[in-house]
Parts: structure tokens; sequence; C-alpha cells
């Protein structure tokens, strides 16, 4: 009943999938895992029910798909982080594995059904050698491409901190423990045999199914997000940046001169003061860019060169001198502490807790004591 239950669920989120509108890259990467996902829970189901030696040409199907589950993931979170699949031979690479375990396979492929059946009924009698490089194969491959989906991952949140102020939606934190969750089934492969492994894998697919609908919207069409490339200036957008900026080729590398680089900054601080764009949570460098007419690499190294952060943190400590105050007012007493952050542009207790720390190095009870202030 587990096992069925698992299915249908892969079914549903596949169904879910195929009649999303405006499927990304990334959306028909996770249609073909679903794919893959369903047939290799099918294929195990009428296994471990005898099913299938009704159809013992079929037997041995599955022996090359847990390797392909690791691809995917691989796929799945270069496309998401906007890393995207090469086209390209040599991403035919990836599947040596796969098809070194269907070599393998080969004499067990060429067996009469009745001998299937017998192997299958023997756990693999005759085959031990082979059973064991599969194994290997199979390990080794997935905690190798699950690791490498980690680090992405955390490529992407260092290279999103540049760029995005309210990181917490984009920092892909349920891929990683998706990622993790894949590398521990490919380490229950080891000790366990299949009723564990695959009960392992309707969790997982659980998992898909909790996150994806709550924190990403996978299974429904996403507004657009912008994606901020921080190397290749946009060229419609250059005629934007001054003259002086844009006609000399050291700016781009060694940064502003002084004289534009004060006048920017100058402009940016009144920017800032005038109509608090820091209280957008969503805010990124290139929506603040935008108000300047400047570039976003341009708007960041100013950043960088005269408050030395980046700009997540930069726009943090706007916010939380926002938030001072703001507690500061008597007016304010009738709030609560959070409130107050939330309307500064925090969404979480733990991100505003982080920053306060950072900035003023004392919690926000400790800092408004030593004000002599009355929360």
């Amino acid at each position: 009943m587990f096992f069925i239950l698992g299915i249908s669920i892969s079914v549903f989120l596949e169904f879910l999938l195929v009649i999303k509108k405006d499927k990304s890259r990334a959306d028909k990467v996770l249609i073909v895992w679903l794919l893959l996902m369903v047939i290799h829970q099918l294929l195990h189901y009428w296994t471990y029910t005898e099913e299938l030696y009704n159809f013992p040409h079929m037997l041995g199907l599955e022996f090359p798909l847990p390797i392909l589950h690791g691809i995917l993931l691989y796929y799945y979170v270069l496309e998401i982080t906007g890393k995207k699949v090469k086209k390209h031979w040599l991403t035919l690479a990836h599947f040596i594995p796969a098809l070194v375990i269907v070599i393998l396979a080969i004499p067990f492929y060429s067996l009469s059904a009745a001998e299937k059946i017998s192997v299958f009924e023997n756990d693999g009698l005759g085959f031990e050698w082979s059973i064991i490089i599969q194994d290997l194969l199979i390990v080794i491959s997935g905690l190798i491409y699950c690791g490498w989906s980690l680090i992405l991952i955390r490529k992407h949140q260092l290279n999103i901190q540049q760029s995005f102020f309210n990181t917490e939606k984009k920092e892909l934190r349920w891929l990683q423990y998706l990622s993790i969750g894949l590398g521990i089934i490919w380490l229950l492969v080891i000790f366990f045999d299949g009723v564990i492994i695959f009960s392992s894998l309707v969790i997982f697919v659980l998992f898909i199914g909790f996150f994806g609908i709550n924190q990403m919207n996978i299974f429904y069409p996403n507004p657009t997000t912008e994606v901020v490339n921080s190397e290749k200036p946009d060229k419609r957008r250059e005629s934007k940046v001054p003259p002086s900026v844009v006609t000399t080729k050291r700016y781009a590398k060694s940064g502003l001169n002084e004289e534009m680089a004060e006048q920017l900054y100058s402009k940016l601080n009144q920017l800032m003061a005038k109509e608090s764009l820091f209280n957008n949570n969503d805010l990124t460098l290139t929506e603040l860019a935008k108000h300047l007419d400047i570039h976003s690499n341009y708007l960041s190294q100013l950043i960088n060169e005269k408050e030395q952060k980046n700009f997540y943190y930069y726009i943090n400590a706007l916010r939380i001198n926002e938030f001072i105050r703001l507690a500061s007012l008597p007016e304010s007493k009738k709030y609560t502490l959070l409130s107050l952050a939330y309307d500064c542009g925090f969404n979480s207790k733990s991100t505003f807790n982080k920053h306060f720390k950072e900035n003023t190095g004392k919690t926000p009870t400790e800092y408004f004591k030593t004000q002599n202030i009355d929360l």
C-alpha cells in the first residue's frame, strides 16, 4: 500500500507539471525525472508482488535506472540555478555508468524467461559480481552527483547575496535538503534491501510534492523572475550609464572615477533617505540601479568601495538603522519589535536578529537597555 501511495503521488505531480503553462527548462527536467520515478517505482512494485514474472522479458529493465536519478538531480539543479544543461556531446559522458550497467547485464538479458525468474527468486544467484559492481557504480555515481549539486547550490547562494536583499526565497534550501535526501538513499543501498530503499523513495517523492507546492510553486505558473548577470552588462541599458563610465574601459575593472563616484554616492544616499527603498523586501541590485540610471555592475562597485560591504549587507544595515529610529519613537511602544522589523522590510525574526547583532554587536533588548530606552 505504501508503494502504491508513492506511485500515485508521483503520477499526480507529473500530471500537474505536464498541464502547467509556460514551463521552464527546469520544469521539463523535473517532468523527465518524475516520469523516471514513476517507471522505477512501478517496475519495483511489480517485481515485489511478482506480477512482473508474468512478463519476464521486462525483468532487469530497472537495472540502469538508479544511476539516472543522480544525473537528473544534477541537471535540475543546473537549470534552477541558471547554469543550464549544455547541448554538447560531452554531456553524454554522464550516462557512461548507466551504459556500463547495461553491458554488465547483457548475460542476464540473454537468459530464457524461466532462467530470469530463477535468478530473481534466488537473489541474483550466478550474478553476484555483477550485482556488486552495479551497486558500487550506483552508490559512487549517486553520491558524486549529490555532492556536485550541493556545491552548485552553495555557489548560487553566495552569488545571490550580491544581487538580492531578500534571499530567503531564493537560497534553494529545499533543494539542498532534496540533494541530501537523495544522498541518504544512495547510502541505504549499501546496507538495506529494496523494500527499505523504495520506502525511502516514497518519502523522497512526498518531499518533492510538499516543497514544490509550498515553497517554490514548481507545479504552478511562476511570475517572471529577474536573473542578474554581474559579469555581462546589458547592452540595452548601457546608454543610461554616464558617458565617462561607458567610454572608459578601465571603469569596468578598476572602478568609477572619484568625481563620478561621489556624485552617484550622494544621489544614492538622497534616494534612500527620501524614498526608503530598502523597505521593499524584494529589492534587487538591478532595481535600485534603475532608480539611479546606472548599470547594476557599477552600483555594486560603488557600494563595495564606499560602504565596504556588498549590496546585501548594505541594505540590511539601512534597515537596522530604520528599525532603531522607529523603535526609539514614543508612538512605537504599542508595537512589537518584530512588527517594526517587518515594517522595515525584514521577513523573518532570525534574519532580523542576525543582522541587528552584526550591526550593533548587541541583541535588540541589550541595545535599547544601553540607550536607556524602555521597550
